[in-house]
């Protein structure tokens, strides 16, 4: 007898697996929400130098204040960080009132002696009330602490998902799962009512860190409390939850255009988790694996009952419980750690290549997500184009990968990707349509290349292994996220080298994704060994045994796609 088989004696999917699952995804909804919050709340909105104090007492119309005070830039555009030293009261008398100005204003205002904006900035809050830009002049010299505050918050979901991750196999998914709902509700209300950057950035942290504790523990939950056979739709349809998730935020910023009340809209719905989240019961694998035997069975019987199999679950005792958990506990023999990813020349080798694929693919996937102004497209349209891009993008890749293969499939993504953001760069900053079907061309690309890489890292990793190879996998990619939004400030230098950066990672990336091995149809590995022996050709063909451990991993695997 396996564990599988005491979760189908209690009601492998029964009506508590339904509610179970159910309740569990609503918050994965809400986590997108988080992860892209910054799109919203940091937007930047048209500004300009505030006038000179003394012409307040004039009667000027603010056409005209502005023409006599801040210069044009080469696009006739009033430019952003700079003003006039003294109003420039001749340029009246060659526009009059019009406020736009010709070839002479631009030559004017280049002789004209011009100075910072000391007296603040004036904002063009037509499309959102207020952002942490325009509250805390995020402008001008100070402009990087907007791409601070992204980077610190994935910062956050690295430092948390190597946090949580421990206590979770430690302390249990549910306490963990409570205390995230809760942190996330806590940091989250924090952060709306932040009276400075810095304690912005701090919450946001915090919230980073409950974001990884979230999804750590929901999917573990999840998929130990499910058979086998439903895992991979289970998991594909949470993965789906994330991707609606994109949908909901732009909704939901898009009737609330004020970024503190738009922070806490995303937030508060986190205490409801909190309070759904006391129902929920312990993974009863986890329990038993951890000498929590009594609450393990006490569990299996309360699942039974709500499956109407009570008198199935009372026969479940301890003996039965051991014997079904041989399996599990004589794999935990052993100790290994990350150190082994590295010991031997294939290993070492594939491990290099998954990590520049996972650090890319997550560079640039946030490059691009997290940077909507600069396609000059209205920002809650392309959110909505980005977020729904990802679903026939993940349909596509999981069938090219069942009939072409994950190492053909894994390095077309990435390629197409690198490719198109690399033709963007080229493409007229006045041409939005092709330069908005380019990018949400590449952010399809990078979100099935995100599907693929989950199922592919761990089909190459050995069993005793395997999560510590996932888990570094997911630590390349926490990095990658960090740096994305840094690369941003390139700009102000070299204008095309955020392109050239996001567009070269996937590219190169992917050139080093054709020497991993090919594993579909291939056995899954279980030692260091194996692995050695399928990189130097001396793997065999697979059982009817493994295959049925392979589809069995597959699907733990699919789970985490998102």
């Amino acid at each position: 007898m396996a564990f599988s088989d005491l979760l189908e004696q209690v009601g492998s999917t029964g009506r508590f697996q339904v509610l179970h699952v159910t309740l569990l995804s609503i918050p994965v909804l809400m986590m997108a929400s988080h992860n892209l919050l910054q799109n919203f709340v940091a937007a930047v909105p048209s500004h300009y130098c505030s006038a000179h104090t003394n012409l307040s007492q004039l009667q000027l119309s603010p056409e005209e204040t502005l023409q006599i005070t801040v210069p044009l830039d080469d696009a006739g555009k009033p430019q952003r960080c700079r003003r006039y030293v003294a109003p420039q009261w001749h340029l009246l008398g060659k526009n009059g009132s019009s406020g736009s100005g010709d070839l002479g204003d631009l030559e004017d205002g280049l002789d004209a002696d011009l100075q910072g904006c000391t007296d603040g900035w004036t904002y063009n809050m037509t499309a959102m009330s207020s952002t942490i830009i325009s509250e805390w002049h995020l402008v001008c010299d100070t402009r990087s602490l907007n791409q601070m505050g992204q980077t610190v918050y994935m910062g956050g979901v690295l430092v948390g998902a190597l946090l949580f991750g421990g206590l979770s196999d430690r302390y249990g998914r549910r306490i963990l799962l409570l205390l995230s709902n809760l942190l996330m509700a806590v940091s989250g209300t924090c952060v709306a009512f932040s009276t400075s950057f810095s304690l912005f950035c701090l919450f946001r942290f915090v919230c980073g860190m409950a974001l990884s504790g979230l999804g750590l523990n929901t999917f573990s939950l999840i998929v130990e409390w499910i058979p086998t056979r439903v895992r991979t739709v289970v998991g594909t349809l949470t993965g789906y939850c994330y991707t609606i998730g994109q949908l909901i935020l732009v909704l939901i910023a898009y009737f609330i255009r004020d970024w503190r009340f738009l922070t806490l809209a995303v937030s508060l719905p986190f205490y409801i988790f909190f309070l759904i989240s006391w129902w929920f019961h312990e993974s009863s694998r986890w329990l038993a694996l951890n000498n929590k035997s009594d609450q393990a069975i006490k569990n299996l019987q309360s699942v039974a009952k709500f499956n109407g199999r009570g008198e199935d679950g009372e026969i479940i005792d301890n003996k039965m419980l051991q014997e079904s958990m041989k399996k599990e506990l004589s794999s935990t023999q052993g100790s290994y750690s990350v150190l082994d990813l590295f010991q031997t020349p294939t290993m070492r080798a594939m491990t290099l290549c998954m990590s520049a694929v996972w650090l890319s693919t997550s560079f640039a996937y946030y490059g691009l997500a997290m940077d909507l102004q600069k396609f000059g497209v209205d920002i809650y349209l392309i959110q909505v184009i980005f977020g729904a891009v990802d679903i026939p993008a993940k349909v596509v890749v999981t069938v090219s990968m069942s009939y072409f293969g994950r190492r053909p499939s894994q390095s077309a993504v990435l390629i197409i990707a690198g490719i198109t953001i690399l033709i963007n760069v080229l493409v007229p900053y006045d041409k939005q349509t092709i330069r908005t079907c380019l990018a949400v061309l590449g952010k399809g690309c990078l979100a099935a290349s995100f599907n693929c890489c989950y199922l592919y890292a761990g089909e190459l990793y050995p069993t005793i292994i395997r999560q510590n190879g996932m888990g570094w996998s997911s630590m390349m990619a926490r990095v990658g996220a960090m740096v994305a939004p840094m690369v941003v400030l390139t700009r102000d230098y070299i204008p095309w080298l955020p392109g050239l950066i996001y567009g070269g990672a996937p590219i190169l990336s992917g050139i080093a994704a054709l020497f991993l091995p090919e594993t579909l149809g291939s056995p899954l590995p279980d030692t260091i060994q194996d692995v050695e022996d399928r990189g130097s050709g001396r793997s065999s063909k697979m059982s009817p045994k493994e295959t049925i451990i392979l589809q069995d991993t597959q699907a733990d695997l699919l789970k985490q796609a998102a």
